[in-house]
């Protein structure tokens, strides 16, 4: 005990003030947004869950009897064949998640990047006169015409 306090010293006020304003952070997020995504793995599994559902509620007339058997089986072949692979390897699908949106971002880069030149270029084409050639872009091969094959960067 502290003279000073009366209260047991603890180990690290600053730690505990921290954590407690943490954990309240935390809650009152969790109570506005919902509980967090959970890992990539969870997500796959939680998917194949509710496509099952889904598959399994399906009772339509134009689909036999056969035919919604075989589509039962189909769902419970590619859950079965899913789980283990979830289980054994849950860090992949965070790793190939994460390949995906590093491959969304490059795909985005390049398509604003072309989106830009073509919008440079038709600026001035419905502006009551000829369109303005951007001093940056010098004359060469590729003015072929609008039929003329196009080269697109990809850098």
């Amino acid at each position: 005990m502290s003279e000073a306090t009366d209260r047991p010293v603890d180990g690290d006020a600053w730690a505990d003030a921290c954590a407690e304003d943490l954990a309240a952070e935390q809650a009152r997020r969790r109570a506005r947004y919902g509980p967090p995504p959970g890992s990539a793995a969870e997500e796959l599994r939680k998917l194949v869950d509710a496509v099952a559902d889904k598959v399994s509620s399906l009772q339509t007339p134009l689909l036999g009897i056969a035919a919604q058997g075989a589509l039962q089986q189909a769902v419970r072949q590619a859950r079965s064949a899913v789980e283990p692979v979830i289980e054994r390897n849950p860090q992949v699908f965070d790793h190939l998640a994460a390949a995906g949106g590093e491959l969304l971002a490059a795909y985005r880069s390049a398509v604003e990047g072309q989106e830009s030149r073509w919008t440079r270029t038709t600026e001035g084409a419905s502006g009551g006169g000829p369109a303005k050639k951007p001093a940056e872009e010098p004359a060469g091969p590729r003015e072929e015409g609008p039929s003329g094959p196009e080269r697109i960067d990809l850098d």
